[in-house]
């Protein structure tokens, strides 16, 4: 058998595996979209018609369980302010750790650190809304709230930014932090001027993903915010709802209006999410352009 022979058999061993692999890969990735595919298809035929400017502007104050009006504004305000608290909570922190783990820490510490990091990633969110609680409603006494809401939301929050930021970091090359020290610049203006501005956009990315695993958390508000049917601009004031409230109390109701309203706040949980999300990668971007 010729040289030749044996390399065309080859080449076509090739293409045939490699076109048996690439069908896998395609199928397994539809595979994998089919359910998500099938939950937004459903979701959005099922919330879309009860989705319009009253159920975003109006509560549930003074709304019958068979009445066909009401909203979920006061929601939609608790959601955004229950998220906010903790991103502010757990977004520096989760910074702070994080550059200390990579840049700063060294020995046991960083060590003690890291392992604490990855056994708050595995807690459950009903753990995180017993503690608050625990502490917060009831042993202080400060009462449900959407600030206890956004406490409990930030102990699931800060192992994710604290684990993508850390990852971010340490993507940027050694050679940038060597150059800058090679100019007699300080360590900590090495950090802010260059390690971070060229990470910018992963940790951008990291903090929504760490947005999006908890906005749509629902146990640990049941027992930190409880929920209310009226707008409650101030977060530190009495009971507060959420959007994942919301659908809950609704979606448990026996009427059919109430269960319309429920995949009505659906969608826009979903919506929500999806422009925090849009906001980020515009941000991501800019920082990227800006950076290059």
């Amino acid at each position: 058998m010729s040289a030749t022979t044996k390399l065309g058999r080859l080449s076509t061993k090739r293409r045939v595996t490699n076109a048996v692999a690439c069908g896998a890969l395609w199928f397994t990735l539809v595979l994998a979209l089919l359910p998500l595919v099938a939950v937004l298809s459903y979701t959005l035929s099922r919330g879309l018609s009860g989705l319009d400017i009253s159920f975003l502007t109006h509560s549930m104050k003074g709304v019958g369980p068979l009445d066909a009006n009401g909203g979920a504004y006061h929601a939609i305000v608790g959601t955004l302010q229950q998220v906010g608290i903790a991103s502010l909570l757990a977004v520096p922190l989760g910074l702070a750790v994080a550059i200390y783990i990579v840049e700063i820490g060294e020995g046991r510490l960083a060590s003690v650190i890291r392992f604490f990091i990855d056994v708050m990633t595995g807690i459950p969110s009903i753990v995180a809304g017993l503690f608050i609680f625990a502490f917060w409603v009831v042993g202080l006494g400060r009462g449900f709230s959407g600030f206890a809401a956004g406490l409990a939301l930030s102990i699931l929050m800060l192992p994710i930014v604290v684990r993508s930021i850390e990852e971010m970091l340490r993507l940027v090359p050694n050679e940038l932090r060597e150059a800058s020290y090679a100019l007699g610049v300080p360590k900590w203006r090495t950090i802010l001027s260059v390690v971070l501005p060229s990470a910018a956009s992963g940790i951008i990315t990291g903090i929504v993903l760490a947005v999006a695993r908890v906005t749509g958390e629902t146990a640990p508000l049941l027992l930190t915010a409880f929920g209310y049917d009226a707008i409650r601009q101030s977060p530190f004031e009495g009971p507060q709802s959420s959007l994942p409230l919301y659908v809950y109390s609704q979606a448990s109701s026996a009427f059919d209006v109430a269960v319309d309203r429920a995949w009505a706040a659906a969608l826009t949980l979903i919506l929500v999410v999806l422009l925090l999300t849009a906001v980020a990668r515009l941000l991501s971007r800019r920082s990227r352009l800006m950076v290059n």
